[in-house]
């Protein structure tokens, strides 16, 4: 069987890729009746939980959101944990919730130091190992969310990972997330790339963040800053040492001789072959799905030096005689500081009585 990289086009890849053209093609047309009885199931769904039809979840502390309107990944697992850096250098005790992509079942899980990315999902882990607090997962975040305080009582702060679309936790402020792609095509899955409709303008307490060296939309927000931290052995990263820029330079010399082969189970792998390119290395791509498995390496065993990003290392089992050959790649991620401050100053005027 070919790697995943080399397989041969299929039709979901290939309407994927239209969403992201400028001018609509056959397939918007085809689908925009879907589309359009898409946007308007959504636009339903959101009024009911505004008039009271279906209930929302209100915690007796702050909530706050990051997601996205397009599917798939714009950068919203380096949000969170960057955000979750900022409260808590602003004094705040925060816990995550998520839903767990791709995990097996629907319970509410609490991670641990031995939990599986099969078991809890490959982003909450990642963010439970980076970032160091609480984290709980499961289908209804409510749910999670219980679990989470009851658990960990000196929490005074619920982040909700990819949680834009789930309106039955109530929030107090959203961080929506885009990438140099922005909205695509403009249209509502299936025609198109968008969860929901654009908004006109920003819902109240809402920020934008671009995970992009420009705005990639018409909404007002501010650019994330990102940049490789450095680079670890796969080993080493799995004990918890730090990135070394001088290892990531060590790297680079080694990759003009022989080029490394860089792997990536994004929604987006070229932005990480983009950032490794850059920084001076000679690379072989191998972009992959994203949230690949990784149950077996895709790839070929005698690769002499692989490199991989944090949320595919999180993924790869113990195998002593391979992972000498792997180096993980960090990612510097800071959100804009006009963002974290508003934010902190919103939660601290709704709850001054838990406020730090």
């Amino acid at each position: 069987m070919a790697p995943p990289h080399m397989q041969p086009d299929s039709v979901a890849r290939r309407l994927e890729r239209s969403w992201w053209q400028a001018r609509p093609g056959v397939w918007q047309w085809c689908l925009s009746p879907l589309a359009l009885l898409y946007s308007g199931l959504m636009s339903l769904r959101r009024r009911g939980y505004r008039c009271g039809m279906w209930r929302q979840v209100r915690l007796p502390i702050p909530v706050v959101v990051v997601g996205n309107y397009i599917v798939g990944g714009a950068g919203k697992t380096p949000t969170t944990m960057a955000l979750v850096r900022s409260l808590q250098a602003m004094g705040w005790t925060p816990g995550v919730v998520s839903r767990g992509y791709g995990r097996d079942g629907d319970h509410v899980a609490m991670i641990t130091p031995s939990s599986t990315p099969d078991a809890v999902g490959d982003e909450p882990l990642l963010i439970f190992r980076q970032t160091g607090v609480p984290v709980a997962v499961g289908r209804r975040r409510a749910q999670a969310a219980a679990e989470l305080m009851a658990r960990h009582p000196d929490i005074n702060l619920i982040v909700a990972d990819d949680g834009l679309q789930h309106l039955s936790l109530a929030r107090d402020g959203q961080i929506v997330v885009f990438d140099q792609r922005g909205a695509g095509n403009g249209w509502t899955l299936p025609a198109g790339p968008l969860r929901e409709r654009m908004p006109v303008r920003l819902p109240a307490h809402t920020w934008v963040v671009y995970n992009a060296p420009a705005p990639s939309t018409a909404l007002p927000g501010g650019l994330a800053e990102r940049r490789l931290a450095g680079a670890v052995g796969l080993e080493a990263w799995r004990a918890g040492q730090a990135f070394s820029l001088e290892t990531l330079d060590m790297l680079k010399q080694r990759s003009q001789a022989s080029p490394a082969l860089a792997a990536a189970g994004l929604a987006e792998p070229e932005r990480f072959f983009s950032m490794l390119t850059a920084a001076g290395f000679q690379l072989e791509r191998m972009p992959l799905p994203d949230h690949a498995p990784m149950l077996t390496r895709p790839w070929p065993s005698d690769a002499a030096l692989v490199l991989v990003t944090e949320k595919d290392a999180v993924k790869l089992k113990p195998d002593p005689a391979l992972d000498a050959k792997i180096w993980v790649v960090g990612l510097d991620f800071a959100l804009p500081p006009a963002v974290t401050q508003a934010l902190n100053a919103h939660l601290r005027t709704l709850y001054p009585h838990i406020a730090p």
